[in-house]
């Protein structure tokens, strides 16, 4: 079960998160000018503007994906972990997950719509209905599908227009921007505006917990450029890093989710 939300970067994006009650007070608790947008400068606006357009820009818009992808996990406790996994996604409808353990058994099958997630566990013969909300529980935090959806494609997450700092640099252009649940610390590829880094800091600030997200070895994969490898860290009183290889990247070929669930398989 674990490892299924360490392929989606869902429950170990700040796992003990508060709810949303919790964030709303921290936001009306935080020094008023860490909210400041960039002065209104005609140039600056326009710069912060074009950035934000050319970011857009990249966004991948898809129907249909599909990859394999190798999965290396570690935590400060020296537990770790590498397994492959298969993911096929219909936009905006549906995930699939298969999870390959040791000797190229397939351990895990789960799939993830917009309102439920169905996990098969192969290896103890069990099968786990839930709403999309049980994943939100475990991550205890607000995700819907579509950020599940970018967290696996590479697009950007917890993006806001509310930008605090703005940096542009020859190589690099980077800004800090702050939402409702983060302050998103975002570094993107002066020459073609790819993402690179994404930093994440708990609007709490009585909390240490941060996630630094990056994205390298981006491929055209159709007519998309993507990021082949991805590495999340997440440190608060603990860390966490996962490492993500995608091969076999395809967009918009035909896809199908095969579900079939044993008559000997016990409901968990």
């Amino acid at each position: 079960m674990r490892n299924l939300f360490i392929i989606l970067c869902v429950a170990s994006l700040f796992s003990s998160c508060r709810s949303a009650k919790n964030l709303s007070q921290a936001i009306s608790n935080k020094d008023s000018a860490m909210a400041v947008v960039l002065p209104v400068e005609n140039d600056s606006v326009k710069m912060v503007k074009q950035t934000l357009s050319r970011i857009e820009a990249n966004h991948i818009d898809f129907r249909t994906f599909s990859a394999k992808v190798k999965v290396g996990y570690a935590d400060s406790r020296d537990q770790k972990y590498d397994f492959n996994a298969f993911i096929r996604i219909r936009k905006d409808s549906a995930i699939w997950i298969s999870i390959i353990a040791a000797l190229g058994i397939e351990a895990i099958r789960a799939i993830i719509t917009p309102d439920s997630v169905k996990i098969l566990d192969k290896l103890k013969n069990t099968v786990t209905f839930k709403k999309l909300s049980y994943i939100q529980e475990i991550a205890n935090l607000p995700i819907d599908f579509r950020t599940i959806q970018d967290l696996i494609i590479g697009n950007p997450v917890y993006m806001d227009s509310n930008i605090v700092s703005y940096k542009q640099e020859p190589e690099v252009i980077s800004m800090s921007m702050l939402g409702s649940f983060f302050k998103n610390y975002v570094t993107v590829s002066g020459r073609d505006y790819n993402l690179r880094n994404s930093k994440l800091d708990d609007v709490d600030l009585t909390r240490s917990r941060t996630a630094n997200l990056s994205y390298d070895n981006y491929a055209m994969a159709g007519k998309w450029n993507f990021s082949g490898v991805r590495q999340i860290s997440i440190t608060e009183k603990n860390k966490l890093d996962i490492d993500m290889e995608f091969k076999q990247v395809q967009f918009d070929t035909e896809v199908d989710f095969p579900f079939n669930i044993p008559k000997n398989y016990k409901l968990k």
